[in-house]
């Protein structure tokens, strides 16, 4: 006899299931708006710093927070298909999250490599061209 999750473990489960999925958009998003906004506000104010901090720095920063928080969605995506792998064709609750997991492994490496191609475009091309 198996016995059912709480509703505590239910809910964790399933935001944790949300976040290996769309953690990795979330964090392009915040990556874009980030990373290039401070770019062109420096760039706009006619200086390679933002409140102190020099544009390369502020831009790392916008770069290597978002790529953290993608790959901890990625090792989250990664786990539930681990532990969504002994599930039975019956289960279909199980075969869902899996399929979601999937979807959360791919899409995350693939955010995660825009991010990272993202930043090295602002950190190497020269600010305030054109």
């Amino acid at each position: 006899m198996t016995t059912r999750p709480g509703p505590h473990a239910r809910l964790t489960g399933g935001l944790l299931l949300w976040y290996g999925v769309l953690g990795g958009a979330v964090a392009w998003g915040v990556h874009v708006f980030a990373a290039w906004g401070l770019d062109e506000l420096a760039c706009a104010a006619g200086s390679d710093r933002v409140a102190a901090v020099p544009l390369w720095q502020a831009v790392g920063l916008a770069v290597v927070i978002p790529g953290l928080f993608t790959v901890g969605s990625l090792l989250v995506a990664a786990l539930v298909w681990r532990r969504t792998g002994r599930a039975g064709e019956e289960d279909r609750p199980f075969g869902r999250s899996r399929m979601l997991a999937v979807v959360g492994v791919w899409s995350n490496l693939l955010f995660l490599t825009i991010i990272v191609l993202g930043g090295v475009a602002v950190l190497v091309l020269p600010p305030c061209q054109g």
